[in-house]
């Protein structure tokens, strides 16, 4: 069976995937699966040994482009696809296993995707209140699952795995040191401030971990450099020196060997929350606005602390710098606690 996926095109939805590509070749040991997705997906999608290949997205994220996908998806005739899973929602996703003739057409009903798709699911959200529930259910003959339950037990989770060698090789390019033990920071989140634990929790987190005897990696993109200037700076002189911002400095296939080089990692919800689950990292994951009720971290050594319930679609908080005031709640104190007990003999 040769299997295309119509990806998503965000960090974590990208890293929650990989348990629908594991369900499918658990299912069909034998299936051929090709992901498309945009470019910047490829250093996830290499390290996913269930995925055949890589196909590159070459549109941009919200644009329709009628013809171009028309002429991708004639493309992929020759393929020979047995089926097609689309996972965004949109009606522009389903376009291109429509073009390619692809037999079989898997995906969520949304945005008027009848006739795109002929295997059309409608989706009961308290029954699969999960989004990797959901992907992975598109796995299953729609006739067998009803809810959540039916989804094979236990979920196979994402895994991504980094050779030693590739660890070291990063540590030593980016001058950082192994005799100090590695704890990673990811200080930024999509759609501003209020998704973010403040600078100054993070800075004085920081303090407390250098003064064990550890150092410091902040990541992200070049967006989240400035947050990550904030911490520095507000951190004593002398600590400085074991606090490196390299947020913008990486690309995310160097994001991804660092933070398989942490021994614990902070992180606001974020996509590299997701990929260090995915790496089996001691991880805490900070919450405020958004929920851990439908994207949570897929590991059993992630805890996530979050001070209150529900869904709130809040861009900025009312807080000073847009920080929103459940996340300023988080002491420092209560994160260093969590790390110790999540992982007591790993030097933080």
């Amino acid at each position: 069976m040769k299997i295309l996926v119509i990806g998503p095109s965000w960090v974590g939805d990208m890293m929650m995937s990989q348990s629908l590509y594991r369900t499918l070749k658990a299912d069909h040991p034998d299936a051929v699966i090709d992901v498309m997705a945009p470019a910047w997906c490829r250093p996830l999608l290499t390290r996913m040994p269930e995925v055949n290949q890589a196909l590159a997205m070459p549109l941009g994220h919200g644009a329709l482009q009628l013809g171009e996908r028309r002429r991708l998806g004639k493309a992929l005739r020759a393929q020979g696809y047995d089926r097609a899973i689309v996972l965004p929602n949109s009606f522009k996703s389903a376009l291109v296993p429509f073009f390619a003739d692809i037999p079989r057409r898997s995906g969520w009903r949304g945005e008027m995707r009848y006739g795109l798709l002929n295997d059309l699911r409608v989706l009961d959200k308290a029954a699969f209140p999960l989004m990797v529930q959901r992907y992975v259910a598109l796995a299953q003959d729609k006739s067998t699952i009803s809810s959540a339950a039916d989804l094979p037990q236990p979920l196979l989770r994402p895994a991504l795995s980094v050779q030693p060698q590739e660890k070291q090789q990063a540590l030593s390019s980016l001058n950082l040191t192994s005799e100090r033990p590695l704890i990673g920071f990811c200080p930024g989140a999509e759609f501003g401030p209020a998704k973010r634990w403040p600078h100054y929790h993070y800075a004085a987190l920081a303090e407390q971990l250098i003064a064990r005897g550890c150092q410091i990696a902040l990541l992200g993109s070049e967006k989240d450099r400035q947050t990550g200037e904030q911490i520095v700076n507000a951190l004593p002189e002398a600590a400085r020196r074991w606090c490196r911002n390299l947020a913008g400095e990486t690309q995310l296939e160097q994001a991804v060997v660092l933070l398989a080089c942490c021994q614990a990692v902070v992180s606001n919800d974020s996509g590299l929350m997701h990929i260090a689950a995915a790496l089996d990292r001691p991880l805490i994951a900070l919450y405020g606005p958004s929920s851990p009720d439908f994207t949570p971290p897929l590991s059993d050594n992630a805890r996530v602390i979050r001070l209150i319930s529900g869904y709130q679609r809040v861009r900025k908080g009312d807080a000073d710098e847009g920080y929103h005031q459940s996340l300023i709640d988080i002491t420092p104190e209560r994160v260093i606690n969590e790390l110790d007990a999540l992982c007591p003999k790993a030097g933080v």
